[in-house]
Parts: structure tokens; C-alpha cells; sequence
């Protein structure tokens, strides 16, 4: 027969047979939940339209089972009088374990709704984006060491004010670089231009191939790659001709003084019509606009339903020679560079 009332270290022999019990129900228990009524639950998430609800089964999945069965000895033991040194030992550990079983499911939830904000047809805003949970997730661990070690009696007061002065020196001394990198983060979220879009700043201009984090590059129009940084890229007034959604086109034409009133009156309308035949073209006006040094000057102007600066230059070409033949066939001539000089 059993004696259940036998002492070992300070705890009857019946107290540890009820903790083993203990022990033994929880860890069923957590078991239970894991395999059968997660899955159920997974089950039915799966079959809903909302994404949300599977990333919280995932936050529950990425629980360890050992996590569980450290939780189950933990909570059997407080039946148990231990040594102080040991009951501060198993809270240390579940104290670490809970603060890192935190972290890893917050880092899910991280990164749930990162995927919800980038695009990810835009490579570059999924690297900034990455670049951003990264750093979310750098600055959650080292509050979550700094919680821990303030929970373990640890003075971390001296630590934190070393961080702040260490952080200062470190912005300091890397002011241009989180410049550019904080500019990065306001090209890809702000959207003034993507990658393939043309843009002009200052007297540059260019296709944009690759947004970094501390440059852009383009491609020239005359092949070369060009590198800006992005602060200066930012900080500059940016035109960006991929968004025009039409384009006005102002175009100047003399013809010359001898030409017959008649004739200068029955101009806007050749033009007018030559630009209205065209699909991608919407007429704006056609003046007789001053007299020059040498001819009678023109001005027309029209919109372009096309941003694309070829097809652009293709329409303008073709009218250019349609004006050219109405003008011949209505013997118009164009005015170029000329002088006369009176002799006496």
C-alpha cells in the first residue's frame, strides 16, 4: 500500500500524483483543441470569402505544441511548494516563451496586412513594403527584450538612454541615407511616378526602370541609364507624361506676305479640317497670329487623346504634309528667311 501522505521535497506524495493528473488533463486538453477543433475551424474558414479569419487560425497554428506542454507543466506545478529560485526560473521561461509566442503571431498579422497594401504587380513597392514590416518587426523585438529583461528586475534605464543618444549619433552620422530611404518610402506609397513611366525633372527626363531604396534610375531617351538620388527626386517638381490623359500640341506655320487676303482667311478652316479627320485629335483654335519679319505667322492648337509621345509624333507628321499638299493645291507658299535690300 501507498503511503500518499509521504513527504518529498516539502510536497505529500498525493500532491504530485494530483499535478501529474493536472499535468495530464491540461495537455489532452490542448491537444484536443489543436487537432480536432482547429481543424474544424480551419475547415470553415477555408469556406468563407474573408481572408481575415484565416490569418487568425494561422496566428493560433503558430503556437508550438511544446509551447503547450510547457504551459500545461507550468500551471500543474502551482500545485506543488518549490524552491523560490526554481519558481522564478519556470516564470522567466514562460515569461520569454509568452513574450516570442506574442511576437510571432503579431508578425503575422504584420505581415497580413502588408500583403493587403502592396501591389503586387509593383516589385518595387513590394520590396519597400518588405523593407518596412522589417523594420516594424525589429523595432517590436527590441521592446519585447527590453520588456523582458524590466520584468526580470533588470534596470533598463541606463540601456534605453544609451539607445536614444546611440540612435541620435547614428541619424547623425546617417542623415543622407535615411533621407534618401525615407524619400523612397514617399515615392512608393505617395505613387508620383511607377516603374515605366516617362518623367522629366530639372533637364533631365527618362523612363523610370528601378526604384531603389536610396536611388531611381532611368533610361535617357539617347540610351544612357541615369542615377538620382531620391531626396533630390523628391524634392524637385516632377512631370510625369505617363498619366497625361491628352496632350495639347501648339504648332506655328508662316506663309508668305504676298499672299492674297482671301487666301489668309480660308487657312484656319484648311487646318481645322486636316486636324478634325484624324480620331486620336480634337481641334482647340487656328489663328492668323501676328506678322512676323518675314512672313505671315499662324498659330494652331489641338489635343491629343494619346500621351504616347510616338504616336504623337506620327499624327503631327501626317499633318504637317496634309497642310503642305492643301497648300500647294491652293497655291499657298510657305515663308522662309528672306531679305531685300533697296538699292538707289
Amino acid at each position: 500500500m501507498i503511503d500518499l501522505t509521504y513527504t518529498i521535497f516539502n510536497n505529500e506524495l498525493l500532491l504530485y500524483f494530483k499535478s501529474l493528473g493536472l499535468f495530464i488533463i491540461l495537455f489532452l486538453g490542448f491537444k484536443f483543441f489543436n487537432t480536432i477543433i482547429l481543424k474544424k475551424l480551419s475547415h470553415l474558414a477555408n469556406q468563407t470569402k474573408i481572408n481575415f479569419d484565416n490569418t487568425l487560425i494561422d496566428v493560433v497554428n503558430s503556437i508550438k505544441p511544446s509551447f503547450y506542454i510547457y504551459l500545461s507543466f507550468y500551471i500543474s506545478t502551482k500545485l506543488l511548494s518549490l524552491p523560490i529560485f526554481l519558481e522564478k526560473t519556470l516564470d522567466t521561461i514562460l515569461l520569454i516563451w509568452i513574450v516570442t509566442q506574442a511576437m510571432v503571431a503579431v508578425q503575422v498579422l504584420i505581415n497580413y496586412f502588408a500583403g493587403k497594401v502592396v501591389n503586387t504587380n509593383d516589385p518595387s513597392e513590394k520590396s519597400a513594403v518588405d523593407l518596412l514590416t522589417k523594420a516594424v518587426k525589429f523595432a517590436l523585438w527590441v521592446m519585447a527584450v527590453l520588456f523582458i529583461l524590466s520584468n526580470l528586475n533588470i534596470n533598463i534605464t541606463s540601456f534605453v538612454a544609451g539607445l536614444g543618444i546611440g540612435g541620435v549619433a547614428i541619424a547623425f552620422a546617417l542623415q543622407n541615407i535615411l533621407s534618401d530611404l525615407f524619400s523612397s518610402f514617399a515615392i512608393y506609397f505617395d505613387k508620383p511616378f511607377v516603374v515605366g513611366d516617362f518623367i522629366m525633372f530639372g533637364d533631365q527626363k527618362g523612363v523610370v526602370e528601378k526604384i531603389g531604396i536610396k536611388t531611381t534610375r532611368l533610361r535617357s531617351l539617347f540610351g544612357e541609364e541615369i542615377v538620382v538620388s531620391n531626396k533630390d527626386l523628391t524634392s524637385s517638381v516632377i512631370q510625369n507624361f505617363k498619366k497625361m490623359k491628352e496632350r495639347r500640341v501648339v504648332f506655328n506655320f508662316g506663309v508668305t506676305y504676298d499672299t492674297p487676303t482671301k487666301k489668309l482667311r480660308e487657312i484656319p478652316k484648311i487646318v481645322e479640317d486636316i486636324i478634325e479627320a484624324f480620331e486620336a485629335t480634337r481641334i482647340d483654335r487656328v489663328h492668323f497670329k501676328k506678322f512676323g519679319d518675314f512672313s505671315l505667322d499662324f498659330e494652331a492648337s489641338f489635343y491629343l487623346s494619346t500621351p504616347n509621345y510616338k504616336e504623337y509624333m506620327d499624327i503631327q507628321q501626317e499633318i504637317n504634309l496634309k497642310i503642305m499638299e492643301a497648300f500647294s493645291k491652293k497655291k499657298i507658299e510657305f515663308a522662309f528667311p528672306t531679305q531685300t535690300i533697296y538699292t538707289r
